[in-house]
């Protein structure tokens, strides 16, 4: 069979990016930024449950509606999912091809006294399998309602009490959301370097927010549960 260089076909641009090291990384880094608008967009509409259950009621109809009439009901969520999801694969099969690579350029482990990566960094792998778990969770209970025995369809508010009313709702999306905050830290960080973003008279700045973002989301996310459990949000 003739190959690539026989025929005078050559692989597209896209093609040689994809397969390089920094092509993968520079995917991770784009579909992590995406992941990452749309966290501080939810934290923040999450965070209408303070302003009681008909602003948040009315929120969550507000995005199912959302465009009419020249977009039909849900269109805009499902355009956003859509989306989420292309990120989300093309972020995971990046980690995982990245994660193979660096497994085979060391075939030997490292050292057991030398420590050669932060807490964040070692834990990136398993931080992001428990946040793809709570993803499949979090939709089978808020969004399917599968897992939410006392939810009630079409009342978000409520459902959003019922789950953190329970002690293991408090305690999957409350571990969870501190690994989505240490995930956060180091993947900014990473992000930045591997986009060129990092220089030695910015890295202090951009360390500092990549701490921010992960202390701010963590915190709003969690604060919804704790405001359950300790009756401010009932």
């Amino acid at each position: 069979m003739a190959s690539a260089t026989d025929t005078g076909r050559r692989p597209s641009s896209l093609r040689v990016l994809w397969r390089s090291t920094i092509g993968k990384k520079t995917v991770m880094a784009v579909s992590g930024g995406i992941l990452l608008i749309y966290l501080i967009v939810h934290m923040l509409g999450n965070l209408k449950i303070f302003a009681g259950s008909t602003s948040f009621n009315d929120y969550a109809e507000w995005l199912r509606v959302f465009g009419e009439p020249a977009l039909g009901e849900g269109w805009l969520l499902w355009v956003v999912r859509v989306v989420l999801l292309a990120a989300v694969i093309a972020h995971i099969v990046a980690a995982w091809q990245l994660s193979r690579l660096d497994i085979r350029a060391r075939p030997v482990k490292y050292d057991h006294g030398r420590r050669r990566a932060t807490y964040a960094t070692r834990t990136m792998r398993w931080g992001g399998v428990i946040i793809a778990l709570f993803v499949v969770w979090h939709i089978l209970d808020l969004t399917t309602g599968h897992v939410n025995p006392l939810g009630e369809e079409g009342r978000p508010y409520e459902n959003v009490v019922a789950t953190f009313s329970t002690w293991y709702g408090n305690t999957i999306y409350i571990v969870a959301m501190l690994a989505l905050g240490l995930h956060i830290q180091h993947g900014f960080w990473s992000a930045a370097q591997t986009l060129g973003v990092n220089h030695p008279r910015r890295d202090r700045a951009l360390k500092a927010t990549s701490t921010g973002l992960a202390v701010v989301l963590t915190v709003g996310f969690v604060s919804v549960p704790i405001a359950v459990m300790t009756g401010i949000v009932s």
